[in-house]
């Protein structure tokens, strides 16, 4: 599985954070920005993930901005991504297993790097459970 991860200014520290911690652990991750903590837009980094995530059917995206809400409106403007705001690892379960997430959003202001660690390890262990939440995401896509 492909793992594309982006931030903006307010979410760098954390992401080179669960940058190093995923390599260690054995993912392979493509960053796609920020690379420093000037100031930077959000969107062109949400953008960039959820590109690539679409372009690589069964891929899984990350996204860090200072409340999260920024990357993840963003990410959702994109047709084939179901972007998904996390701050408890449940949340980032549920998220995966019924509404068959594929990018998870961290509020990189309001989340330690080590309660982020278990966000990000509960999203990316769980799975889409199908069945009665099949028909539900079917329906999220307006063309």
């Amino acid at each position: 599985m492909s793992l594309y991860i982006g931030s903006d200014h307010a979410g760098f520290e954390m992401k080179t954070a669960l940058l190093e911690y995923l390599k260690k652990h054995g993912y392979d991750c493509e960053d796609k920005g920020t690379f420093s903590n000037d100031s930077v837009d959000y969107p062109d980094y949400a953008h960039a993930v959820a590109t690539a995530v679409e372009a690589h059917h069964g891929s899984l995206g990350v996204l860090l901005c200072g409340s999260a809400n920024g990357v993840c409106i963003a990410a959702n403007k994109h047709q084939q991504i179901r972007a998904a705001l996390c701050w408890t690892p449940e949340i980032s379960q549920l998220a995966r297993q019924h509404n068959d997430a594929n990018i998870v959003c961290l509020p990189a202001r309001f989340v330690t790097i080590a309660n982020a660690i278990l966000i990000l390890d509960s999203f990316l262990k769980s799975t889409f459970e199908g069945g009665r939440h099949q028909n539900r995401v079917d329906k999220i896509a307006r063309l």
